[in-house]
């Protein structure tokens, strides 16, 4: 008898912000325990992802978390960055997985089989499980570090590019936690270096 193949799904949060890194999860769902209501991360409310991400933990066979920090992202660029990220979330894993799914269309170089799925996150539960644990991972980090930046705003857009980010930006200047590669940040670095 040959054994179901061990599937991982694979996803990432962060490659739009202009702050912070980027954090990739890696899920292996237990087929004896399903969770109801998995979904794409961005679909849902944050408390719902919250318990959501509590029962992907507790339920699923394994979980891993991979990041790729701000120099990083500076460095190799965003797409690079995200597929690094998923590297380090699989190569986490407690079990090694036969086949990953990979959100979007990109795929990351692992050992082990893999297929992208475009919007994979909305229709595949695997991929929408690691959807979840990346962005509920990642938005407590963004929390913590609106304690270091306060004034930035960072726990209400968790980085991205608001109204407010951008106000703040211009006003409060770039922190260590800003991606100087993308646009908004580097315009006001060379303005700054005008002065």
């Amino acid at each position: 008898m040959i054994d179901d193949p061990v599937i991982v799904g694979v996803d990432e949060a962060g490659c739009g912000p202009l702050a912070g890194p980027v954090i990739a999860a890696a899920v292996i769902l237990n087929a004896n325990k399903p969770i109801m209501g998995l979904a794409d991360s961005k679909l849902l409310s944050a408390i719902r992802r919250t318990y959501l991400a509590d029962q992907i933990r507790e339920h699923a066979l394994a979980t891993s978390i991979g990041r790729a920090d701000v120099f990083e992202i500076d460095k190799i660029n965003i797409l690079q960055a995200s597929l690094l990220a998923m590297q380090r979330a699989v190569s986490g894993l407690s079990i090694q997985p036969d086949l990953a799914l990979i959100d979007g269309r990109h795929s990351p170089a692992l050992v082990c089989a893999v297929r992208t799925i475009i919007r994979g996150d909305r229709f595949v539960a695997v991929i929408s499980a690691a959807s979840i644990i990346a962005k509920v991972y990642r938005d407590a980090e963004m929390l913590r570090w609106d304690e270091q930046y306060p004034g930035y705003g960072f726990a209400q857009h968790k980085g991205y590019p608001t109204r407010a980010h951008l106000q703040a930006l211009k006003k409060l200047g770039v922190t260590p936690l800003h991606r100087r590669s993308f646009a908004p940040v580097k315009q006001i670095i060379q303005k700054e270096t005008l002065f």
